[in-house]
């Protein structure tokens, strides 16, 4: 059996190929671009492809017995345009999708893991949010993660098991935090949308891996879960903490949600995007998914707190500043 993990140079890919390693697994990596990990490239095999491309699926050359972990995607830390946004999201992450799931058809491999996201739910109308809630995503990425989900969900005879994991955190996580993070190292104020007494939840990168690892011991049930912290802090707590742990003379400035989102609104519009409409939307929202279901059936349990993920994420950004 080999585990085959699109995108697996990415954030999450490397983390799960490392556990899986560890577990004695024959582990596959397909990307664009070889694992920076240099121990991780000696002990796994790299297979060079575009998911957007059959040809290059064709290299893995699948078997009945593999497992894909359907990793590859677009995502909001990379280079999004200002326009034609759903095309571009769409390209990769359903066309890609549409791509890997043939390809597993044709050579009957029956066995997946798909990491779709919690901004299919757009905008929560119940908290905490379960997996049964309504999918209005607010923007092109989650609308892309629905038609993905859906893509998967069409072949019958496919075990796939979904995850709907909130913001992905920890070491190695940069994106929207990096920026976050360069105030917080310059003693800048930090701005916060709104007056921080919501609950953002996160969950951690070590924690998605471990429910990815559970879905692979489940036999891959053919079901969709949520994936969040227990308990997390009030979106205020959390920059605060990241702030003290940091030694950092930052401090929190709230500012208006009715003032601010039509000028983030309007910054992306002319390109000068600091957060994206999905993003900024509910930054003063109360988002928390109801993880009860992974709980019982998968066996899983978050393992690390916000605060925690959040801090190991700004200690390797500050190591790589001072390693580049």
């Amino acid at each position: 059996m080999r585990h085959i993990i699109t995108g697996g140079s990415g954030f999450t890919g490397q983390i799960l190929a490392r556990k899986l390693l560890e577990a004695g697994n024959e582990v596959v990596n397909f990307d664009l671009k070889n694992y920076t990990d240099k121990e991780l490239d000696k002990k796994s095999q790299y297979v060079y492809g575009d998911i957007r491309s059959r040809e290059d699926i064709k290299k893995l050359n699948l078997r009945a017995d593999d497992v894909v972990y359907h990793l590859a995607a677009r995502q909001f830390a990379d280079a999004v345009p200002k326009r034609n946004r759903d095309d571009w999201f769409f390209e990769v992450n359903v066309n890609g999708t549409r791509n890997i799931l043939q390809e597993m058809v044709e050579n009957d491999v029956t066995r997946m893991v798909f990491f779709s996201t919690d901004m299919t739910y757009g905008m929560a109308s119940t908290c905490p949010v379960s997996t049964d809630h309504p999918q209005n995503p607010l923007g092109p990425y989650g609308r892309s993660k629905v038609e993905a989900e859906k893509l998967i969900r069409g072949y019958q005879d496919l075990n796939a098991t979904i995850f709907r994991p909130r913001l992905i955190t920890g070491a190695g996580r940069l994106g929207v935090l990096g920026k976050l993070f360069r105030l917080i190292a310059l003693n800048l104020p930090v701005p916060m949308i709104g007056n921080g007494m919501n609950h953002y939840q996160m969950v951690s990168v070590e924690d998605c891996v471990s429910a990815a690892m559970l879905a692979w011991q489940k036999d891959f049930p053919r079901e969709t879960y949520n994936l969040g912290s227990f308990q997390p802090p009030t979106t205020k707590e959390l920059l605060q903490a990241v702030i003290k742990h940091g030694c950092s003379k930052s401090f929190v400035v709230p500012v208006p949600s009715g003032l601010i989102k039509p000028v983030l609104s309007g910054l992306d519009k002319i390109g000068l995007t600091l957060l994206y409409p999905e993003q900024f939307a509910i930054a003063d929202q109360n988002i928390l998914l109801d993880c009860n279901k992974t709980i019982q059936e998968l066996g899983w349990a978050p393992s690390c707190s916000d605060i925690d993920a959040m801090c190991a994420a700004y200690d390797n950004f500050m190591n790589i500043k001072k390693n580049p």
